[in-house]
């Protein structure tokens, strides 16, 4: 798995490979140099820095040719921002600055090809969804395919419930709670909550 890095400042990049600790990565300074590098690789993740190549990213969102793991930083990230990129097939949006730990976290989240978010993006993308009811195919693929005690989960899921509130507002164990999770994401064919808020909008 190749790391590349796209900013058109390269003391971003030396920050994130000194701060993460990384050393094998490919660096690109504008976007035909990316292209190029990326018709060659098959296996990657891109980490582009918004604050420096936005008007990249964008070009590449308005012509439908969004790369594949393609993680956005920025350094003041906006709930606005994330939910235009996530819903635009962006897999992780986050602080430029973040600490280590979370910025692993991060890419092991898409690495096994989820979506990666900071909580109150998350939080944002739930509520923004629910503030009307959900549309009548939504609400039909949840009654053809999951069990009633599947859809109470999926209502405080998409009002940004943490599995402990879950639990505790449906009186049932946190561990329930994630083998219902486990089951609504396999039967929703998803494989994490944006993805799940994203299906249902």
């Amino acid at each position: 798995m190749e790391i590349i890095f796209f900013s058109a400042n390269m003391e971003t990049i030396d920050e994130w490979k000194t701060k993460h600790d990384i050393e094998l990565s490919n660096s690109c300074y504008d976007l035909n140099s990316l292209i190029s590098l990326l018709n060659k690789l098959d296996d990657y993740i891109l980490i582009a820095d918004y604050d420096s190549v936005a008007h990249d990213i964008n070009k590449m969102i308005t012509s439908n040719s969004v790369p594949k793991n393609m993680i956005i930083l920025e350094r003041a990230p906006e709930i606005a921002t994330g939910k235009m990129l996530i819903s635009n097939g962006i897999k992780a949006y986050g602080n430029a600055r973040m600490l280590s730990v979370h910025y692993m976290q991060m890419l092991q989240t898409v690495l096994d090809d989820k979506i990666w978010t900071y909580p109150e993006l998350t939080a944002a993308l739930a509520k923004n969804k629910t503030n009307k009811s959900l549309s009548q195919e939504s609400q039909a693929l949840l009654n053809n395919r999951l069990t009633t005690k599947e859809i109470e989960v999926v209502q405080l899921m998409m009002s940004g419930f943490t599995n402990d509130t879950i639990a505790s507002t449906l009186d049932i164990t946190t561990r329930t709670v994630k083998a219902h999770v486990s089951s609504i994401f396999s039967k929703l064919h998803v494989n994490d909550r944006v993805s799940l808020i994203l299906l249902l909008r």
